[in-house]
Parts: structure tokens; C-alpha cells; sequence
């Protein structure tokens, strides 16, 4: 959203960005300054006090039903946010969101919502200002909400109450941007009289997130395999990849001089770093495997990380309907990518044809400790054509070149004319916040 809200102040449209505030996202997952720091100065940005109860963890703070019936309270706070919006937890927001986009709307006429998933319960505020003000808007549906984009099949039925929620904001929407292909597909046969309106606008990557250059391996001294993303799979895949390290480092030389860095965010909310992902690490590291945990990376140093290693570990769950979001940094790095994924996987269509792609295998142990190998031995034969060409093939999906079409098309939609070719770019400054939560 951040590349979205930038790409419309850079077309000449005043953007204000409604969100929550900082200490819900610190609450949820977590909260990266460094990313806040490239939105555009005009940007004015709205904060929420909207929180999820569920997730505090001061027992002072609890009701006597939550501290005595923990699960019937979570039941029942589940189902209390079903009332207003058939999103469990996130529909209680509804009322709040739609009173803030109507007084944005009244403050300055809008000429424009978009609005972005998940949670769903935001496409209701934007269907709200049309039904009040008939303000246009478009949904940024990402990866959708009746396709189980895990289970790769459908997730509710299309009489089901979020069934028909679907259908209705869907149904008077001017676009609708999805990340890829199959989910495209699914939703214009679900719907195909509005099958014209589904654009396919792929996440991918910020370029100053790639390093300009990597390093030399030493084969001698042993790789760097890294892994950077949210780790919130099944405890089973993270055990498959550690399982399939662990023979690969038996069987080949290479590897056994090796390490293996994970970084990034394990789990959410209170059982970030405290649950079964981390003790699967940890019990690595005690047998002298070669596995490390670094933690967290903020968006500013991913570069310097990515320049760090010489092999990069994509470890994704899902299947065809899955894309993430890191497969386009990894592509763009230059770097040999070992695929830790289903092999009727988005992933793989983003890396298909890219030199320094092992392929994916699955998650088998023998087929992941084979594709340890083969990637090692890509980093040590690659060249300096290998790498350029893996970085040309990736720079189809830097984020501008997928985003800024796509506004453009949208501001089209809304103004009948073509956008400014005079409008500025980004000048120096600081965007005007309003934190509705002091």
C-alpha cells in the first residue's frame, strides 16, 4: 500500500491513508519504522484506535469470564465480531471504519476509495461511501477471500453471509486487483459477468530491498543459506527443511561446511518466537547443526542481509494459489534460490526461467537435501552473467512496474482522461499523521 499511496501523490492526487495505530500493529505482528519512513510526505495518514482484544497479554486487564473460560471467551469474542461484518474478530471494526471514511468524505470530497485486504471488513467502509455519496472505489482484493488460497479450493459458498458480501461490494466495485493468475481465474469463473473488471497486480519488489552487488563465495570456508520472510507455516514444513539440511549436510562436503541463517518474524502476536517453530530451531542448534535464528529484520537492512548470504532458502506454504511476497526480493538478488514449496506453486511461476532457480520439489526430506546440494553448487560455479540474468529476468516485478500502470488504469477509470505526464515527484518533508488513538 505503501508503493500505492506513493504511485497516486506522484499522479497529483492528495492520498489519505486510513490505518490503526501503531500499538495494534506492535500488537499483531509487529511494526517497522523504516518502512514508514519512504511514504511520500504528502501522504496524509489517519490512525484508529481499533485493537484485537484477543491478543493483549496483560492479565490485569481481563474480565473475570476471560481469566477463568479462556477458550469460551475467545469463542465468544470470535462470534461478537460477526455481528456487524462476516469476518471473525476484524467485523467489529465496521462502524468505526465507515464513520472515519465518511468524515474524511465530508472534511474533502473523495473521488476515489481504495480499499485493501485483509481484513475484509475494509471493502465495507468503501461500498458504504458509495451507497451514502456514490464515491466510486476499487478493492485491493491481494489474495482474495472466497478461494482458500491454502487449501486450493473454495472457502465459503456463495449463499453463505460472506458469500453475499462478496458478491455485493464485488458487484459495484470499478476494479479489482488480485496478485496473480489462478486467483484471477477463480474469481472470473465464480463470476463472469464481472470478469472484465479482475486485473492481475502482482506484489513484487522494491528495488532499494536488493543489494547493487553480492558477494564471492568461498567454497573453502562453507555458504550462507538464508532464509528471510514470516515464518507462520505448519510447524511441518520448517521441520521437512531442517530435516532435509540435516542430510544434506551428512552427504556432501559442501554443505557440511555450511550454516543456514533464518531471519525474520516467527508467529504473531503473543506467540511471536514462542511456539513449536522455534523449538524445532533451537533443538537444531543443540545438535550442532549449523542453524541460526536472528530475528526480526527491519525493511532498511534487507539488503545488507541478502549481500550477506550466498544461497537464498524460499520456504513457502501453499500451493497454486499461493504467490508471497519475498519470491520477488529473492528473484531480483542475483542470488541461486532453493525452492522449499509445493511444485504446483505461484512461486514457480514467478521463478520459471530464472538461471539460478533449482526448481521446487516439494517437501520431501531426500528431494530437499538434493536441492540443498544443487543450490550450493550453483553459488559456487554462478557468474557475473548468471547473476545479471537472473536479475533481468526479475525486474518485470519491481513494485513500480506493477503498481504504476495499474493506478494509472484506475485513474483513468475515474477521470475519463489520461493522468498527468507533469505531475511532481516526491518531495522532502513530513506526512501529516492523525493519531486518533492519543
Amino acid at each position: 500500500m505503501r508503493e500505492t499511496a506513493n504511485q497516486f501523490v506522484s499522479q497529483g492526487w492528495d492520498v489519505t491513508v486510513v490505518t490503526i495505530a501503531d500499538a495494534s500493529w506492535e500488537r499483531d505482528f509487529g511494526l517497522d519504522h523504516t518502512l514508514s519512513e519512504r511514504v511520500d510526505p504528502r501522504v496524509r495518514i489517519v490512525k484508529l484506535p481499533l485493537v484485537r482484544e484477543d491478543l493483549e497479554t496483560d492479565i490485569r486487564t481481563f474480565s473475570e469470564e476471560r481469566a477463568l473460560r479462556p477458550t469460551q471467551w475467545a469463542a465468544a469474542y470470535r462470534k461478537k465480531g460477526m455481528t456487524d461484518f462476516p469476518e471473525p474478530i476484524y467485523g467489529g471494526w465496521r462502524a468505526d471504519l465507515e464513520r472515519v471514511v465518511q468524515r474524511i468524505h465530508r472534511e474533502k470530497s473523495a473521488d476515489l476509495v481504495l480499499a485493501t485486504c485483509v481484513p475484509y471488513v475494509n471493502m465495507a467502509a468503501a461500498l458504504h461511501l458509495w451507497e451514502t455519496h456514490r464515491v466510486p472505489y476499487a478493492i485491493d482484493f491481494r489474495d482474495g477471500w472466497s478461494v482458500d488460497v491454502l487449501g486450493d479450493g473454495e472457502a465459503f459458498t456463495p449463499d453463505s453471509p460472506s458469500g453475499v458480501w462478496e458478491r455485493k461490494v464485488l458487484s459495484r466495485a470499478l476494479s479489482l486487483w488480485l496478485v496473480n493468475d489462478p486467483i484471477a481465474d477463480w474469481y472470473r469463473q465464480r463470476h463472469p459477468d464481472l470478469a472484465a473488471r479482475f486485473h492481475v497486480v502482482r506484489n513484487g519488489y522494491d528495488e532499494d530491498s536488493v543489494p547493487a552487488r553480492t558477494r564471492t563465495p568461498d567454497p573453502e570456508a562453507g555458504l550462507t543459506f538464508g532464509h528471510l520472510g514470516v515464518v507462520t507455516s505448519p510447524p511441518r514444513i520448517l521441520q521437512a527443511v531442517l530435516d532435509g539440511w540435516r542430510t544434506a549436510r551428512e552427504r556432501d562436503p559442501l554443505v557440511a561446511r555450511s550454516r543456514l541463517e533464518i531471519r525474520g518474524q516467527i508467529g504473531s502476536g503473543a506467540a511471536r518466537e514462542a511456539n513449536a517453530h522455534m523449538e524445532m530451531i533451537r533443538r537444531a542448534q543443540a545438535r550442532g547443526e549449523a542453524v541460526s535464528f536472528g530475528g526480526a529484520a527491519p525493511k532498511a537492512e534487507v539488503p545488507d542481509i541478502f549481500a550477506s548470504w550466498d544461497v537464498l532458502l524460499l520456504m513457502i506454504m501453499g500451493g497454486k494459489y499461493m504467490t508471497s511476497g519475498k519470491v520477488y526480493e529473492y528473484a531480483a538478488t542475483g542470488l541461486p534460490v532453493m525452492s522449499a514449496h509445493e511444485v504446483e506453486h505461484d512461486a514457480s511461476t514467478v521463478m520459471t526461467g530464472h538461471p539460478l532457480w533449482t526448481g521446487a520439489f516439494g517437501f520431501d526430506e531426500e528431494a530437499l537435501a538434493t536441492a540443498y546440494s544443487a543450490a550450493a553448487k550453483l553459488a559456487v560455479e554462478a557468474t557475473d552473467e548468471d547473476r545479471a540474468a537472473a536479475r533481468a529476468h526479475a525486474a518485470q516485478y519491481a513494485r513500480a512496474a506493477q503498481l504504476g500502470p495499474a493506478v494509472r488504469r484506475l485513474i483513468d477509470r475515474v477521470t475519463g482522461a489520461p493522468d498527468d505526464p507533469g505531475a511532481q515527484a516526491a518531495a522532502p518533508g513530513t506526512h501529516e499523521v492523525e493519531d486518533l488513538s492519543v
